[in-house]
């Protein structure tokens, strides 16, 4: 591969591979780097099938690398016959273009037969992109599928199908491959550990008889001690209090303002605010009533307190000694000790009985043994992903190269690059260079320095409600009409139409012929807001004056006495002779102007042409510096690529980028507008008429002496005439004759 012939092809300012067969793309590792177009780029975004970059990002950080692309390619070519098949660009695979020869090879053609199979067609020679989609159907009639979990009905006894019925019951399940719940090893390990656990805890209860003495009922006693324990100690505090000081008796049972506060509520047993109260009422040395007197929020609690803790433990009575209730804590002390090491809380819902049960049995050993008749065909399975591997490797490969190692689609402008996302119509204009965003503040910082007009939208559908953002390069046409606000329809890959908003716009130069009507726009447009402005000044002065007179004729009115007129304005002379001066300077620019214009001759059509030149040049020649260095590696740089060439977008490029409207072939056109504004061209008349003149009087002469008035600069018209130029001291003493 190292003495590969390669072919490059120019586009974009710079030579860019050509790959043209299978050789080519597995030649692609001896290809200097340095010239491929772009060396990353991420896994959204892009108008490309994202199972198939995900197959490619090996390393799972959502970008692609040139590494991870050859090493797809090289694989690729070692499972297919012909390297040429990844050229194709189909979503099927004929079983006789995968090699056999080959360890990768034979891996996917086990496997696409096994597919085949499984879903009830042996017979076919073509394995398609649907076939391999649905592992859960390929799956669906096989007991063991390579994965490691064994769903319950791949058990051949019932008995341990219930097992593993109760493993998923009480830890829950993993789906197979097949899309049905079962169990790993892991969770088999996991079960039997705990109910082995929970065996052993329970036979230490059964040696001791301390820790069970209620026998079985004795969990069920300590729980109800248990939630009493608190108010029940919480009494005899108060009772001992009481004891310590009478005074203290009163002050320890609920006042009258306590209880005048659910005068007006509706009380039960379960009310919250009754709760907090005493069992009962404390006092000195009082026993703790079990059934007579006791608080209604408590009543139940200590009716089961009585007939599961108190009869069992110390007999039949009607009220707990605080003694009573010490030597009850006390014989729960070994049973208390003992629930705080249980094991396998998950494991009880079984109970002890059902647990043994299983423990007693071969069960465990039954499911490992299933479990790695399963893992047995991990090669086997695990070829089915290998299989739509290829295939989606067969179909989209070749489109990704000529994105990534070379930009032939964009260039080429047969089919769409993978990064653009649709078509922009706006402003009469189509812009097809329109690329998905997600932070359009963020990418246009980059994005900026392509040189590139962008406007950035905001895409909504409204039925659905779906959103994205979009960044349109403008590269046809000008920017008079696009501002920020304006709406357009975006037709994306798939056809759908979006609502598109301009949100953001980079100013750039879009064509030299906006350029050379910039200046001319730029001066209407100064001189428009310069009017504006004066017109809402003389306005809003008018409006003062107004306000002004309406106020003194008021007082007038309301004091009797008409206000003071006004001093007339007078005139500053410093005024008037700065406005001489101003005229006189610019009478003589003008009429300098105006001479070295006239002395042209037959050359006047070129000196027009330098003026044009003089005002339009500059813009001119800035855009076609801008437009030279107009690049799309910062748009795609700010989306996350590494692009590794300046990929220009010249002027006939940029062109077919953006088209703008045309009308069809052949079409007829009425020019007559019903609704045109009615307009005689009296201005043009009117200069015509003017130039008319000004040549007559030059051509006569008359235009000499008023020449030389403005500025002894155009002394030099009166030689084109073979005289001398007049005595301005003696101009007025000459009779008329001698003047002219």
């Amino acid at each position: 591969m190292a003495h590969h012939i390669w072919k490059f092809f120019r586009a974009g300012g710079f030579d860019q591979v050509r790959l043209d067969t299978g050789a080519d793309l597995l030649a692609l590792d001896a290809l200097d780097q340095k010239l491929w177009v772009a060396l990353a780029c991420p896994t959204t975004g892009l108008e490309f099938d994202a199972d198939t970059l995900a197959l490619i990002d090996t390393d799972q950080d959502g970008r692609i690398r040139a590494p991870e692309l050859i090493a797809a390619v090289k694989w690729a070519g070692a499972c297919l016959r012909s390297p040429d098949e990844i050229l194709k660009g189909t979503a099927d695979l004929p079983l006789s273009a995968i090699n056999e020869a080959t360890p990768e090879g034979r891996q996917v053609l086990a496997a696409a037969r096994q597919i085949l199979a499984n879903l009830g067609k042996p017979e076919a020679t073509v394995v398609t992109l649907e076939d391999t989609t649905d592992t859960a159907k390929i799956l669906e009639k096989t007991r063991f599928n390579g994965d490691g979990i064994i769903p319950p009905d791949a058990a051949e006894d019932p008995a341990t199908t219930t097992v593993i019925a109760d493993i998923i019951a009480c830890l829950g399940s993993e789906t197979d491959r097949s899309g049905t719940p079962g169990v790993s090893e892991a969770k088999v390990e996991q079960f039997f550990a705990e109910a082995r656990a929970y065996s052993e805890w329970w036979q230490v209860a059964e040696t001791d008889p301390a820790i069970l003495p209620l026998g079985p009922a004795t969990p069920a006693a300590a729980a109800t001690v248990r939630g009493l324990k608190v108010k029940v100690d919480d009494y005899f505090t108060r009772c001992r209090l009481a004891a310590f000081d009478p005074r203290a008796a009163a002050a320890l049972n609920p006042g009258e303002k306590e209880y005048a506060a659910f005068a007006a509520k509706e009380l039960s047993g379960a009310s919250i605010e009754l709760a907090v109260f005493p069992l009962a009422q404390p006092d000195a040395g009082k026993p703790l009533p079990l059934k007579e007197g006791l608080n209604p929020a408590w009543a139940a609690a200590m009716a089961t307190l009585e007939a599961d803790v108190v009869r069992p433990l110390l007999g039949a009575q009607p009220l707990l000694t605080e003694a009573g209730w010490a030597a009850i804590t006390a014989i729960l002390v070994a049973h208390e000790a003992w629930a705080a090491t249980k094991p396998g809380t998950t494991i009880e819902q079984l109970g002890l009985v059902r647990v043994r049960e299983i423990l007693a049995g071969r069960s465990q050993e039954a499911i490992t043994t299933l479990i790695a008749r399963d893992r047995a065909l991990a090669p086997e399975y695990d070829g089915i992903t290998a299989v739509g591997t290829l295939v989606r490797y067969r179909r989209d490969l070749y489109t990704l190269v000529n994105n990534f190692v070379s930009f032939r689609d964009f260039y080429g402008r047969k089919a769409r690059a993978i990064f653009q996302a649709g078509t922009l119509y706006l402003d009469q204009r189509s812009c097809e260079l329109c690329l998905r965003v997600n932070d359009p503040g963020k990418h246009a910082i980059m994005a900026g320095l392509s040189g590139t007009y962008l406007a950035y939208c905001d895409c909504v559908r409204k039925g659905s409600g779906e959103k994205m953002q979009i960044v349109a390069a403008f590269t046809n046409g000008d920017s008079d009409n696009l501002m920020v606000g304006r709406n357009g329809i975006f037709y994306d890959r798939q056809g759908r139409d979006w609502d598109a908003t301009i949100t953001k716009i980079v100013d750039n130069p879009i064509s030299i012929r906006q350029a050379f009507w910039a200046p001319y726009k730029k001066a209407v447009r100064m001189v428009q807001e310069q009017f504006a402005k004066r017109a809402a000044t003389a306005d809003q002065a008018a409006a003062t004056r107004l306000t002004a007179a309406a106020t003194k004729a008021e007082q007038a009115a309301t004091t009797g006495v008409a206000p003071a007129p006004e001093p007339p304005k007078k005139m500053d002379p410093g005024l008037i002779a700065a406005i001489g001066v101003g005229a006189a300077g610019l009478g003589g620019m003008v009429g300098g102007l105006l001479t070295g214009f006239l002395n042209l001759k037959g050359l006047m059509p070129l000196g027009v042409l330098a003026i044009i030149l003089l005002i339009s040049g500059p813009s001119m020649v800035l855009a076609w510096l801008k437009l030279r260095k107009r690049n799309l590696g910062p748009i795609l740089d700010a989306n996350g690529w590494a692009v590794n060439a300046k990929a220009k977008i010249n002027v006939p490029f940029g062109a077919s980028l953006t088209r703008t409207a045309a009308l069809p072939a052949g079409a007829q056109r009425d020019l007559v507008d019903p609704f045109a504004e009615k307009k005689r061209p009296w201005r043009l008349y009117g200069l015509l008429v003017l130039i008319l003149l000004l040549v007559l009087a030059w051509t006569t002469g008359k235009c000499d002496r008023i020449l030389s008035l403005l500025s002894p600069r155009l002394t030099s018209a009166w030689v084109l005439h073979g005289q001398a130029p007049p005595d301005p001291a003696t101009r007025e003493a000459k009779p008329p004759e001698e003047k002219k």
